[in-house]
C-alpha cells in the first residue's frame, strides 16, 4: 500500500515538474521576440488637432484618426463602469489574465460546439491593450498565448488606471471614432460627462464587434447588446435596478455631430491649416493633439461671407443670363409632361456654390411664366417679373435685348437654379410715392444664377493685427485658391493714399496745390510715350491734395509722386508691406504710384490698419494661441510681458500697464492727415455709397486698367476692411465697373451690419494736430460767406498762409538704362 502510494506521490510530482517544465518552456518560446511593452508608459495616440474661433465654436479638426485623448482622471466613472461590465468585470482584482473568465468561456464553448453561435472570448482589458498596441489581429493560440504573456508583464510594469486611460482613448468603437470621448460626440455630440446611462452603455457595447451594432443600420442589434450591458451594470452593482429599467425604456437617438461645426470659415481655416503644417510639420498636425484658438469672430465671418456673396450676385445679374446650368436632352428637351424629368433631374449634380437654392427643370414656357420641376418632384412657377433681369450675356459683360417673355430666357429640359420667393418689390410710377410690394401665391420661385465672378473680404482688428473675418471666395468647395492671400493683382486707385502719406512726409499739406494737367513721360527708345488720364478723361487745373485723393486724380497722384521723387513712394511701400521683391525698375516706375504692382488684399488691409492705429506695425494674425496634448500654452500672438496681470483677486487691484512695442513706421499726425482725408473720399468722393452706413468711415476705391480689378479698402476707428473683386483669369468687369460701383457695396453692407447697434466711434486725433476751418475748394482758411468749408489736419505751423506755390512737376533728364523713368515732361 505505501508503495502504491509513494509511486502515485512520485507520479504526481513528475507529472508537476513536466507541466511546469512545459509552461516555463512555453513562456520562454513564445515570450522570446515579444514586442517591448515599456513603449506603452510613453505612448501618446494620435490625436486629432481641433481648430476654434475666438468665442471657442469649433471650426474644424485635423486628423489621420478621429480620436480626442481624455486623462484616466477626467473619464467620467458611469463611462468606466459601463466598459468594466461589458468586457472586464475582475479587471481591478486579475494580475493581467483571468482565470475563472477562461474557464467560464471554455465551458460556454463547449456546451455550444456543434451550434452556429460565435465562441465566446475571455480577453481582459489588459489583453486587448497587448493586442491592440503590440500585436496584430490574427485569429491564433499562438497570438492568444503572446496576449496573455504581454498581459502578465503589462500589469507589473503599469497601474490599473494607465491601462485603462490607454484602452479607452485607444479602442475603434465605429462611426469613425477612436475612443470613448470621440464616440460620445460621433454617435450622441455630446461630451463623456453628458451621457446617460443607456448612451454609456451602447458605447460599451461596441468594442467586440461595432459594425454589427450599428445604431442606424442595426438598431435592433445594438438594442439588444446596449441592454445586455446595462444589465451587467445592474448585475455588479454600478446602477440601481430602478436605473436599469428606465435606462432600458430609454430609445437609441443618434445625433451626428457635424452640427457642432457651428462656424463655416473654409479659407480662413485653410490659411490656418497651412500654417500649422509649416510651424510643426505633418505628423504634428494630424497626430499632436494640438488646441487651436484663432482669431476668428464667427458673427463678421458670416457678415463677410454674405456681404461678398450678395456683392457677387448683384454684379453677375448687371451683366445678363449665361444660360441653364444642363439639360436634361429628349422630346421636347427631356422634360415635357409626362416624362420622368424627376428621376433624370435628381441625377444632375448641384454645382457646389449653389446652396440656398435649388435646382430645377424647365417644364414649359410662354410669356407670361415658366414652369419648373423641383429634384422632390413638385413643381413650381417662375413668373416673369423674376426673369426681367435675366437678358442674354454677350461677350464684353453686355447684355442683349430686355427680356419680354419667360419664353425669351428659359426653353423645357434647362436645369436652372431657383429660390423661393413669397413678394417682390414694385416701384411706384409716381415719384416720391413709396415702393408697394405684391405678394405672390405658394410655389412661386425666381431664377438664379451662380456668379462667375469672385472675389474676398478682410477684416482685422487695426490695433494687433488680428484677423477677424475672411471670406476667399465665394464657394470653397468650387474652388480652394483664396483670393484674399494668393492672388496677386495690381491695387490700382487704392495704392493711392500712400502715395499722398510720402507726400505728407515731405512736407506737404493736405491744402498744397497740385496741377491736374495733361503729363506725358516718354518711356525710353521704342517704348513710346505714357499718357496718363484721369477716369473723366478731363482736367482740373490746380487742386488741394485732399481734392486729389478724395476725387481720385491719376494726373495729380502722378505729378506728385514725380515731385516727391517715386523712390520714396516705393521705400514707403516697402515699410507698410504692400509690395514683395519689387525690382528695380519697378520701384522707378511712376505708373506705381497708381498701383502698378501687385500684392493681395490681405497686405493692402493691413497697411490701411497701420494708418487708422496711428503708424504703428501691426503683423496680420490667424492664431492667437496654440497648447499641446497636455495643456501647455506653445505659442502666444501676444509675446509682451505683463507683469501684475496674475492677481489673486482682481476687485481691488490696479489694472496692470502692458508696454506698446509696435515700432513706428509712420509719425501719427501724418497718419491722421491720410486718415482725415479717407474719410473725405467716403463723405465727398469716389466712396460716397459708404456714407449710408452712418457711421464715421474712410476708405479708397481701386480699379485697375480697362476695370479689370476692383477694390475698397477702409476702416472704422477700430476695424479695418478690404474687399476685392474680380475674375479668376483677369478680364473686364464692363466699362462702367468701378471700385465704387462693384467693392464699394460689399465693404458698405459689411461694415453696416459689422457695426450695427454700436455707437459712433469718431476717428481719434492725435496730440501735434491742428483742425482748421479751410474752404474746401482752395486750402485756404474759410472767409465768411464760404460755402464749402471743412475742419483740415495741419501740423503745428503748416497751416495754408494763402501764398502757397502750385505743384507743377519737373524736367528730367535720365539716361536710356531706364525706360519705365521719366524722362521728360511736355
Amino acid at each position: 500500500m505505501l508503495r502504491w502510494l509513494a509511486i502515485i506521490i512520485v507520479t504526481l510530482v513528475l507529472l508537476t515538474l513536466l507541466g511546469a517544465g512545459a509552461v516555463l518552456g512555453g513562456l520562454w518560446h513564445y515570450g522570446r521576440g515579444l514586442p517591448d511593452y515599456q513603449q506603452l508608459a510613453t505612448y501618446q495616440p494620435p490625436v486629432m488637432t481641433r481648430v476654434h474661433a475666438g468665442d471657442g465654436s469649433l471650426i474644424t479638426e485635423y486628423a489621420t484618426e478621429n480620436r480626442a485623448f481624455v486623462p484616466i482622471g477626467a473619464i467620467p466613472k458611469r463611462v468606466i463602469k459601463a466598459f468594466l461590465a461589458a468586457e472586464d468585470k475582475n479587471f481591478y482584482s486579475h494580475p493581467g489574465v483571468d482565470v475563472m473568465g477562461i474557464l467560464r468561456a471554455a465551458i460556454t464553448n463547449l456546451r455550444r460546439l456543434g451550434g452556429d453561435r460565435r465562441p465566446v472570448g475571455a480577453s481582459t482589458i489588459t489583453q486587448q491593450v497587448a493586442k491592440n498596441f503590440l500585436l496584430t489581429n490574427e485569429v491564433s493560440i499562438e497570438r492568444k498565448i503572446k496576449e496573455a504573456i504581454l498581459a502578465l508583464r503589462i500589469e507589473r510594469a503599469f497601474s490599473k488606471g494607465r491601462i485603462l486611460e490607454l484602452y479607452l482613448n485607444e479602442i475603434y468603437l465605429g462611426f469613425g471614432a477612436y475612443g470613448a470621448a470621440a464616440a460620445a460626440l460621433n454617435y450622441f455630440n455630446k461630451s463623456m460627462d453628458e451621457l446617460t446611462i443607456a448612451e454609456a452603455a451602447l458605447i460599451a457595447a461596441l468594442p467586440k464587434a461595432p459594425n454589427n451594432y450599428h445604431p442606424i443600420r442595426r438598431p435592433k442589434a445594438a438594442k439588444e447588446r446596449r441592454d445586455w450591458v446595462i444589465a451587467r451594470m445592474a448585475e455588479e452593482s454600478f446602477i440601481s435596478a430602478a436605473e436599469a429599467r428606465a435606462a432600458k425604456a430609454e430609445p437609441i437617438v443618434v445625433r451626428k455631430r457635424e452640427a457642432t461645426l457651428l462656424t463655416r470659415a473654409e479659407y480662413f481655416a485653410e490659411e490656418v491649416r497651412r500654417e500649422l503644417l509649416e510651424r510643426y510639420g505633418e505628423t504634428q498636425l494630424y497626430r499632436g493633439g494640438l488646441s487651436v484658438r484663432t482669431t476668428l469672430e464667427p458673427k463678421l465671418q458670416a457678415i463677410a461671407d454674405q456681404a461678398l456673396r450678395d456683392g457677387l450676385i448683384a454684379y453677375d445679374r448687371r451683366h445678363g443670363w449665361r444660360g441653364p446650368i444642363a439639360r436634361l436632352e429628349g422630346p421636347s428637351g427631356g422634360a415635357g409632361p409626362g416624362t420622368d424629368w424627376a428621376a433624370r433631374l435628381a441625377k444632375v449634380k448641384p454645382p457646389p456654390a449653389l446652396a440656398p437654392w435649388r435646382l430645377a427643370v424647365v417644364l414649359a414656357a410662354d410669356k407670361l411664366s415658366a414652369r419648373i420641376g423641383l429634384q422632390d418632384g413638385r413643381e413650381g412657377t417662375i413668373p416673369r417679373a423674376e426673369l426681367r433681369w435675366a437678358r442674354a450675356w454677350i461677350k464684353g459683360q453686355k447684355r442683349g435685348p430686355p427680356v419680354s417673355g419667360a419664353d425669351q430666357v428659359l426653353k423645357p429640359g434647362d436645369v436652372i437654379a431657383v429660390e423661393t420667393v413669397s413678394e417682390r418689390v414694385v416701384k411706384s410710377p409716381k415719384r416720391g410715392k413709396k415702393r408697394q410690394i405684391v405678394a405672390y401665391p405658394p410655389g412661386t420661385f425666381a431664377l438664379r444664377q451662380i456668379p462667375d465672378i469672385n472675389g474676398a473680404v478682410v477684416a482685422l482688428d487695426p490695433h494687433t493685427g488680428r484677423v477677424l473675418a475672411m471670406s476667399g471666395g465665394l464657394a470653397y468647395m468650387d474652388s480652394q485658391f483664396n483670393r484674399a492671400t494668393q492672388a496677386l493683382r495690381q491695387p490700382g486707385s487704392a495704392f493711392k493714399p500712400f502715395v499722398y502719406l510720402a507726400a505728407l512726409k515731405e512736407g506737404f499739406t493736405p491744402s498744397s496745390l497740385i496741377l491736374d494737367a495733361p503729363f506725358v513721360i516718354d518711356q525710353g527708345p521704342g517704348l513710346g510715350l505714357w499718357k496718363p488720364h484721369n477716369y473723366a478723361r478731363k482736367f482740373y487745373g490746380p487742386s488741394t491734395m485732399r481734392l486729389g485723393l478724395e476725387k481720385s486724380r491719376n494726373l495729380m497722384t502722378v505729378r506728385l509722386a514725380q515731385t516727391i521723387g517715386i523712390d520714396k513712394v516705393a521705400a514707403t511701400a516697402s515699410t507698410f508691406g504692400i509690395y514683395q521683391n519689387l525690382t528695380e525698375n519697378q520701384s522707378r516706375n511712376l505708373a506705381l504710384a497708381l498701383g502698378a504692382g501687385e500684392t493681395t488684399l490681405l497686405r493692402l488691409v493691413t497697411a490701411y490698419a497701420m494708418l487708422v492705429n496711428g503708424g504703428k506695425r501691426i503683423t496680420p494674425s490667424l492664431i492667437d494661441r496654440i497648447q499641446d496634448r497636455q495643456g501647455r500654452t506653445i505659442l502666444r500672438h501676444d509675446k509682451r510681458a505683463c507683469t501684475g496681470c496674475r492677481v489673486e483677486q482682481v476687485a481691488g487691484s490696479v489694472p496692470p500697464v502692458i508696454p506698446d512695442t509696435r515700432v513706428r513706421v509712420a509719425d501719427s499726425g501724418t497718419a491722421y492727415q491720410v486718415v482725415s482725408m479717407l474719410h473725405g473720399v467716403v463723405l465727398r468722393g469716389t466712396g460716397r455709397r459708404i456714407r449710408a452706413v452712418g457711421k464715421p468711415l474712410a476708405g479708397k476705391t481701386g480699379t485697375t486698367n480697362k476695370n479689370m480689378d476692383t477694390w475698397f479698402v477702409g476702416f472704422a476707428p477700430d476695424l479695418a476692411v478690404g474687399v476685392f473683386i474680380g475674375f479668376d483669369t483677369p478680364k473686364s468687369l464692363g466699362r462702367r465697373e468701378t471700385g465704387s460701383s462693384v467693392a464699394a457695396p460689399v465693404f458698405r453692407d459689411f461694415m453696416a451690419a459689422a457695426l450695427k447697434d454700436k455707437p459712433a466711434i469718431p476717428f481719434r486725433i492725435p496730440p501735434g494736430i491742428r483742425l482748421v476751418r479751410v474752404n474746401l475748394q482752395t486750402g485756404l482758411p474759410a472767409k465768411p460767406g464760404d460755402r464749402r468749408v471743412i475742419l483740415e489736419a495741419f501740423k503745428p505751423g503748416s497751416e495754408p498762409k494763402g501764398n502757397e506755390a502750385v505743384v507743377r512737376g519737373r524736367a528730367a533728364a535720365m539716361g536710356g538704362q531706364d525706360p519705365g523713368a521719366p524722362r521728360g515732361l511736355y
